[in-house]
């Protein structure tokens, strides 16, 4: 997704944003972020709380930025970290949705006394909160639900697929059908089910199919509760993982799309007297917002291939260091003084980061124009999943990261100071 990459590179250098000191920095378009949350919530019944994944991007201002467009936006953590990161900056407990697979029992014992929703994972968990609650050591105030995995097979990226036969992530389904159904009529406090089909590379028809097949087994667990007298499952979350496009030709799937295909499979999740729809995007909704432009220190040219060395590599980009052949970015070239260089090396070029393993290359054989040192080399689409994954490998600092309407920009989070660094590791 390109945006205004060079207006937004030149009005930084200009207004003296970008340092000596800031070899990277990482840029959010907050006009094309915004337009993309209200797309989102536009798109899903009014009532649809949108838990937008921590994990995808922990910073607090985009956080806050992101809680002040609409009443229905939340957050989905996966640690008692990020739940305590979701209430410090201001979100309710019931606005967060907390999905850890390794909750410990202060873990549970907090996020169920104060109201935030809970989605066990496991049938061992659900042992844990059952017992605290038949000992009367806790008193649900929240909503609960169990991740259930539909075991609907896996996409063309392993590592993004957690709804096949085997996942580490939630009870299976086929699997254990019997005690998801005895949980269901023997705990009434249990009125949400939760899952998630995977994110790049899981197809629109496996995510509905995921659904679906949730879908059904709610509608029978209801028609069952109800000849007991017990109260309906009410709580359904759908998770996220909606893939997006890494290259502009590309066009992505249609979150409009998605949503009527869900209504078609299970009509009952848009009623809201039936049903309280939860969603949990991430990427979709950071990762085309933000992109990360690195000063080029070197470049080494050799018989076919020239090596660029940047100041980011593996330790932002941990995914791509360590599975180039699924995951890509585009690439362009500026030069110091913001402007866009056209045109093609004879040679392709290794980009390379600072890191000290020779696997610290983000990516290979690339077409571009010619390099020069000093120049600005532009990864787009790293909105999500890449700062959130810094290393710490080789004591790098973190780099300073700008957000901007237009021409007006804001520092939602300083480079770190070499003693910010060296307190870290005391």
């Amino acid at each position: 997704m390109m945006h205004n990459v060079g207006s937004a590179l030149r009005s930084a250098l200009t207004q003296g944003l970008i340092r000596d000191e800031d070899t990277a920095v990482i840029f959010y378009d907050l006009s094309f972020l915004e337009a993309r949350i209200r797309y989102l919530t536009s798109s899903f019944p009014p009532e649809t709380l949108h838990g937008l994944a921590v994990k995808a991007n922990p910073l607090t201002r985009i956080m806050e930025f992101a809680a002040r467009l609409a009443p229905n936006i939340g957050v989905e953590a996966a640690s008692i970290g990020e739940v305590t990161m979701a209430l410090h900056t201001g979100y309710r407990p019931d606005q967060v949705i907390f999905d850890s697979p390794v909750k410990t029992i202060s873990d549970l014992i907090f996020a169920i006394s104060r109201g935030i929703h809970l989605n066990i994972d496991n049938l061992s968990e659900l042992e844990r909160v059952n017992q605290l609650i038949l000992a009367g050591s806790l008193t649900p105030v929240g909503l609960v639900g169990i991740r259930i995995n539909p075991q609907i097979g896996v996409g063309t990226i392993l590592e993004s697929s957690v709804a096949g036969a085997y996942s580490k992530f939630g009870v299976p389904i086929n699997i254990y059908h019997t005690e998801l159904e005895q949980a269901f009529l023997t705990c009434p406090w249990l009125t949400g089910v939760h899952l998630h089909v995977g994110s790049q590379g899981c197809s629109m028809q496996m995510l509905t199919d995921g659904i679906g097949v949730l879908y059904d087994f709610v509608l029978g667990m209801n028609e069952k509760r109800s000849k007991i007298g017990m109260t309906p499952i009410s709580v359904f979350d759908i998770g996220g993982g909606l893939p997006i496009s890494y290259h502009s030709e590309i066009p992505p799937p249609s979150m409009q799309e998605y949503v009527s295909k869900i209504a078609m499979r299970a009509p009952q999740l848009f009623h809201p007297a039936s049903f309280k729809l939860m969603t949990e995007f991430g990427r979709w909704v950071y990762t085309n917002a933000g992109y990360t432009i690195s000063r080029v220190e070197y470049v080494k040219r050799e018989p076919a291939i020239n090596t660029a060395m940047l100041h980011v590599g593996a330790g932002l980009f941990v995914r791509e260091g360590l599975n180039p052949r699924d995951w890509h970015h585009e690439y362009s070239v500026f030069d110091r003084h913001g402007n866009l260089k056209s045109g093609q090396d004879d040679f392709a070029y290794n980009l390379a980061g600072p890191l000290c393993f020779s696997g610290d290359i983000i990516a290979k054989n690339v077409l571009l124009p010619r390099i020069e040192e000093g120049d600005y080399l532009v990864i787009h689409d790293t909105g999500g999943y890449t700062f959130s994954m810094w290393s710490r490998y080789n004591s790098r600092q973190t780099p300073r990261i700008l957000g901007y309407h237009g021409d007006c920009f804001e520092i939602l989070k300083e480079r770190e100071s070499l003693e910010e660094l060296q307190r870290f590791w005391e």
